[in-house]
């Protein structure tokens, strides 16, 4: 019987252990099934409940939302219920492919924020009107400027729009038909305003965004009518007043009723009367707990001492008699504004401490800046971020590679702006007891961390006397943050794929071994797929060469080829052009491109290395936007195979994409650019160097656009252009500088350091024996 009762157990115990991984899937289902039995009798309860209880249902408490029966969402609350649109295609209509957009914005349906409406006329356009695009209109996202008559010359950086006529009334019906009509789709907000009106920008913006939008909303300033019904009220246009999408849809259809049927002599009156009589909707001055603060300026005010807090919290300050008063009440809000932040910031910083205190760390788990991201902390040697360092004349972190430069331009400014800004800190902290003044600076380091900003440490050599007049030397380490500042979203004009890129292959007798792969390529990558692209050659002869074409064409090979892809591809033409000269410039071939070319032409620059790809071009279309931003792509370059593989295999699998190379920053062959953007550029170069065309052969089309347009001028590195190994021949004729990076590109692009490492270790393994 022992024994019966231990083979028992043993199979107990064997039965547990196999058990054992599946106790928590079992214990978790008996858990849920419990409590789904038990939420299942509360709610029967719940119901019998309900119906012991006869009678009409009580009335909702005062403020609560009215509910629907059976438990749906009262009125207002419709469009914030998901509803799934069925799809239903006619079978009487041909199918059409749907094409769907690459945003999500626009695939959604997103309305943008605000747009702003500036009420102005031929006489202050170029007074009232430009103080206010100097002061606020960089904060709105979109603003407008409407009048009736235009003047002669229309001030730089204003979209104005003139309806011809200087009539009030007339000018407000046809600029709300304008907005109607362009923008009514578009937006949420709909602002409107005079010349003659300051604005808070980011107040009004910041309204905007706690308010509903899917209610109609007339806010303002309310005023009673003249004569008229107590209860209505129109927005004062001195003030401005904001208008909802709803409103405008709604109000649109009775425009030309109420201009045809209402008199009034002021704008906004009218505007208000319209909106009363036929949507019944009053100018209200508070909506969903949001006030709109306005203040009237009185004659011969001073902005800079109106202390009341009836002016500190205005969105909309009216009558603005001139531009100088614009300007100081955009000075006084400005600083209003800023000590609001200063404030807004150091009450952060307090409860941030407060909060830390109690967490497991303590105090000694506040980070310094208070509100700033802790420093980054590396993982690994290789993540280790260095300092740079400088004094108040040199930098020794140059971009070049040199270990000294002069500190000039941009990094003059920041060094300076640094030491000023920590000898007002020591004071501020130190005063009145002790005055620093600036002796030198002994030491400077800075390092830009990713994960909060550029930071600092400086030693400076500082004197401080105190209030009895007594002075001291003394060395002092102070340490510095400059955060990064808050991510802003810069709008772009919209790009569409559709766009047909020129192809242009400068070609030079050393590059004829490379051609052959670069045409395989393009007609695999561009032409079977139906691409919209187009390639033109350009054959760069040696004077030399040039005069034996005749007899010895040294680009009858190329052309062959050329020839034949014309026969695989009937509708397929590649041109060529012929050039001879001994220094083939960029700029110099590109001018004589650019004017076989219409102006809109998406120029892609390549080299005979590149191979090109469907997803590339479609980069080229979308980063390159006419009279905005040109490309200027960094391509990958790969090693040399013998110094890298050594004898081993060269053949990259998909898993080593993009590791035994180097995206090549010496490089600027490629570009993508329109030809317009070109042509002014170019224009503004010839009128600098007054036909001294020796200068274009010290230049690139990278140099040309960087000096001499306006553009974005975006570099990036371009995965999708991958080049095989091949030392370039750099023309010893071109200036220095390009000279110099054609050097820098070979030798960088021969292998890596521990490539190169290992190949001297071999080689001096196998001198040794």
């Amino acid at each position: 019987e022992p024994s019966l009762a231990v083979a028992a157990a043993m199979r107990l115990g064997a039965f547990l252990s196999a058990l054992r991984p599946a106790l928590p899937l079992l214990l978790g289902l008996s858990l849920g099934c419990s409590l789904s039995l038990l939420r299942a009798s509360w709610s029967h309860g719940a119901a019998e409940d309900r119906c012991v209880a006869a009678g009409p249902p009580a009335p909702p408490a005062r403020g609560d939302p009215p509910e629907a029966e059976e438990g749906r969402p009262g009125p207002g609350h419709e469009d914030f219920r998901p509803r799934i649109v069925p799809y239903y295609r006619d079978p009487n209509k041909p199918y059409k492919k749907v094409l769907r957009t690459r945003y999500i914005q626009t695939e959604l349906g997103f309305h943008e924020r605000l747009f702003v409406a500036v009420l102005t006329s031929k006489a202050t356009l170029n007074t009232l009107a430009v103080a206010v695009n100097k002061t606020v209109a960089h904060h709105f996202p979109r603003l407008l400027y409407f009048t009736g008559l235009r003047s002669a010359k229309v001030p730089h950086g204003m979209v104005l729009v003139a309806h011809g006529d200087e009539r009030p009334i007339w000018l407000m019906y046809e600029t709300m038909n304008y907005i109607h009509q362009h923008f009514g789709s578009d937006y949420d907000w709909f602002y409107i305003m005079q010349d003659d009106t300051y604005a808070q920008a980011e107040q009004v913006k910041a309204l905007v965004t706690h308010l509903s939008i899917n209610q109609d909303v007339y806010l303002g300033r309310a005023e009673e009518f003249i004569g008229g019904d107590e209860q209505a009220r129109y927005c004062h246009g001195g003030f401005g007043y904001l208008l909802s999408r709803s409103l405008l849809l709604k109000i649109h259809p009775h425009l030309d009723s109420c201009r045809n049927e209402i008199l009034s002599v002021r704008p906004d009156e009218w505007l208000g009367r319209c909106i009363i009589d036929f949507l019944g909707i009053t100018c209200v001055s508070q909506l969903q707990g949001q006030h709109y603060y306005t203040y009237e300026v009185a004659k011969n005010t001073e902005p800079e001492k109106e202390e009341e807090e009836e002016f500190q919290a205005a969105l909309a300050v009216h009558p603005v008699s001139d531009m100088t008063l614009m300007y100081r009440l955009h000075k006084q809000f400005s600083r209003i504004q800023l000590d609001r932040v200063y404030q807004e910031i150091q009450d952060l910083q307090m409860q941030i401490r407060n909060l830390t205190a109690l967490t497991p760390a303590g105090e000694a788990g506040v980070t310094w800046p208070v509100g700033i991201n802790a420093p980054f902390l590396p993982k690994s040697r290789f993540e280790v971020i260095s300092w740079d360092y400088f004094t108040e004349q040199h930098l020794f972190s140059c971009p070049d590679g040199s270990p000294k430069c002069e500190l000039s331009g941009a990094s003059k400014a920041d060094v300076s702006e640094i030491i000023e800004s920590a000898m007002e800190q020591l004071n501020r902290r130190y005063q009145p007891l002790l005055r620093f003044s600036k002796r030198q600076l002994l030491n400077g380091y800075r390092r830009f961390d990713p994960t909060r900003g550029m930071e600092y440490t400086l030693d400076l050599l500082l004197e401080a006397a105190t209030q009895k007049g007594h002075s001291h030397v003394l060395a002092k380490r102070v340490s510095l943050v400059r955060p990064l500042s808050k991510v802003e979203i810069i709008p772009m004009p919209y790009v569409t794929e559709a766009t047909r890129v020129q192809l242009v292959l400068p070609l030079t007798v050393q590059d004829l071994d490379f051609v052959a792969n670069f045409l395989d390529m393009f007609a695999m990558n561009t032409l079977d797929t139906h691409d919209n692209a187009l390639l033109t050659l350009l054959f760069i002869y040696h004077p030399y060469d040039a005069q034996r074409v005749g007899q010895v064409d040294v680009f009858a090979g190329v052309k062959a080829m050329v020839g034949e892809l014309e026969k695989r591809y009937a509708d397929v033409k590649i041109p060529w052009i012929s050039v001879k000269t001994e220094v083939p410039s960029q700029v110099k071939l590109m001018d004589i491109v650019s004017k076989k070319h219409p102006v809109d032409t998406l120029f892609f620059l390549a080299s005979v290395w590149t191979e090109i790809n469907m997803e590339f071009l479609n980069r080229c279309r979308m980063n390159t936007i006419s009279n905005w931003q040109v490309f200027f792509p960094v391509h990958f370059q790969e090693f040399n195979p013998m110094l890298v593989y050594r004898g081993e295999q060269t053949a990259s699998s998909n898993t080593d994409f993009l590791r035994d190379g180097h995206f090549d920053r010496h490089s600027f062959a490629e570009a993508c650019f329109y030809n317009s953007d070109y042509m002014t550029a170019r224009t503004k170069l010839a009128a600098d160097i007054l036909d001294r065309d020796e200068v274009l052969e010290s230049m690139e089309v990278f140099d040309v656009f960087l000096h001499y347009s306006g553009l974005h001028l975006f570099r990036a590195v371009e995965p999708g252009l991958v080049q095989k190994y091949t030392l370039r021949s750099c023309n010893p004729r071109l200036s220095e500088e390009l000279y110099h990076r054609c050097v820098l590109s070979n030798l960088e692009g021969l292998a890596s350091r521990s490539h190169l490492a290992m190949a001297l270790f071999e080689q001096e393994q196998a001198n040794s024996t």
